[in-house]
């Protein structure tokens, strides 16, 4: 059986993205100077980046939504953008998830206010494994996909459900959200071994290695960087695990290989929107990936990828396609 595409499974939601002047102090006030509803969580963000990088590539999506007008949205969105949706259930219990995404107008830094609704339904019972006939599986965001995320007998459904699919052939990857828990590490740890790659960023990282990847003064340390990359890979990752940091992007592959390509700067005023350029990059690194790109292409295109949603409000409409980035490229 030949396999052709990449699935991507795990959340999907709507972004709420308002944009204030400066964040304000507790019991304070900003004003909301515009809004916006746009499409957001792994599934989608990475999804749609990957069409409209190669709108001849095969996306399908898997995941949860409400039956709700947010719902509708999103599944109407994804549909529109050429995905294929067969994947994504739909709960009469729980709301679409959805984020309030504060965003500082000037900078794109952001705070995210989250509902879990259907995304925390979603589960191994949801996915028939027969469906996904891709020739890569991309998992995201571990850590806030309550049923999956569940640690329970020494393991996870996420773990079940990337060693089924590396038993059926298929490379699998995943990406994860930051988050403080105490089982940040246990959690995420127990797919590392059923995972051909892993995209995060460097904070993700450093939690998984408990390595800090930066100096006090918060600099980088690209040293750190590189332990972390390798005691990542010891947890059993077969490819290849890439970070990225808004200073560079990192990769390490099976062989021992690292790459370390720096990022772009940009001028000021360039960063429109922040939400959605990790998921970005990770659509850069999928579709690198399913391209055979040398390591160090891989990092310098995703970069391109990332910089593309930067100059954008919301989390895909800065991405355009590869013909136009490979001429930023050369």
């Amino acid at each position: 059986m030949k396999r052709e595409g990449i699935a991507l499974a795990g959340n999907i939601l709507t972004d709420n993205v308002k944009f204030v002047g400066s964040y304000p102090e507790k019991g304070m006030l900003a004003t909301i100077t515009s809004e916006s509803l746009a499409v957001g969580g792994s599934v989608p963000n990475s999804g749609i980046d990957l069409k409209r990088l190669d709108k001849n590539l095969r996306v399908c999506a898997f995941g949860k939504v409400g039956n709700d007008d947010k719902g509708k949205y999103v599944l109407n969105k994804l549909k529109e953008e050429g995905l294929e949706t067969k994947g994504v259930k739909i709960s009469n219990t729980s709301p679409t998830s959805y984020s309030d995404v504060i965003t500082i107008t000037g900078t794109g830094e952001r705070t995210f206010f989250h509902n879990r609704g259907a995304n925390a339904e979603f589960c191994l019972n949801d996915i028939n494994l027969d469906d996904i006939d891709t020739k890569m599986l991309h998992c995201g965001y571990l850590m806030l996909l309550d049923s999956f995320d569940k640690y329970e007998n020494g393991t996870t459904q996420m773990a079940t459900l990337l060693k089924q699919a590396q038993e059926k052939g298929i490379k699998t990857s995943i990406d994860v959200v930051s988050e403080s828990s105490g089982n940040f590490k246990k959690t995420v740890s127990a797919s590392l071994p059923y995972c051909d790659y892993v995209i995060i960023n460097e904070v993700e990282a450093g939690q998984i290695a408990e390595i800090n990847p930066r100096n006090e003064d918060d600099t980088l340390n690209d040293e750190n960087v590189k332990n972390i990359l390798s005691t990542i890979m010891a947890y059993g990752v077969k490819e290849k695990v890439i970070i990225h940091c808004p200073e560079k992007g990192f990769c390490l592959d099976k062989s021992g290989n690292f790459t370390a390509v720096p990022s772009r700067q940009l001028k000021k005023g360039f960063i429109k929107g922040s939400v959605g350029a990790g998921d970005a990059f990770c659509a850069g690194c999928l579709y690198a990936i399913y391209n055979d790109y040398e390591d160090e292409k891989m990092l310098a295109f995703s970069n391109l990828v990332a910089i593309n949603c930067l100059s954008k409000a919301d989390s895909i409409s800065g991405v355009t396609s590869v013909d136009k980035l490979e001429d930023c490229l050369k």
